[in-house]
């Protein structure tokens, strides 16, 4: 098991920046990946970004790919995903998910077990 906790969402201007945190708790697990995924209203949840553990391994959906940048500081056990560059179309609520299935820990998220409540970025044009 484990916590997954969300934070830094919030309202930003088109073409300006946010910052979101996934930090963990109460892990009884090893992560080997952790991800970052989107649902926008009226969407299905959608692929962000993802990151091993040993930060070697970081996959990115061409949507968002020289935009956001995924990180981890395994220390304090939490994944950060930096926004630039943002659209309207990055409005979304922003999830971050442990994997525990290792090398299947990519971009789909039926191999990713735990789910955090969630965060609301929203970008105004």
């Amino acid at each position: 098991q484990v916590r997954l906790v969300e934070s830094g969402g919030g309202l930003v201007q088109g073409g300006g920046s946010l910052r979101l945190s996934c930090t963990a708790s109460e892990r009884t697990v090893i992560a080997y990946a952790t991800a970052w995924f989107r649902q926008a209203p009226g969407k299905e949840r959608e692929f962000v970004a993802a990151i091993n553990w040993s930060s070697d391994m970081i996959y990115y959906s061409d949507l968002v790919k020289g935009r956001f940048t995924i990180s981890r500081d395994n220390a304090k056990d939490t994944v950060t995903l930096q926004m630039n560059s943002l659209k309207p179309e990055d409005t979304a609520v922003y999830y971050c998910a442990d994997c525990s299935s290792g090398s299947k820990c990519r971009k789909d998220e039926g191999e990713y077990a735990y789910w955090g409540q969630g965060t609301q970025v929203t970008v105004s044009s």
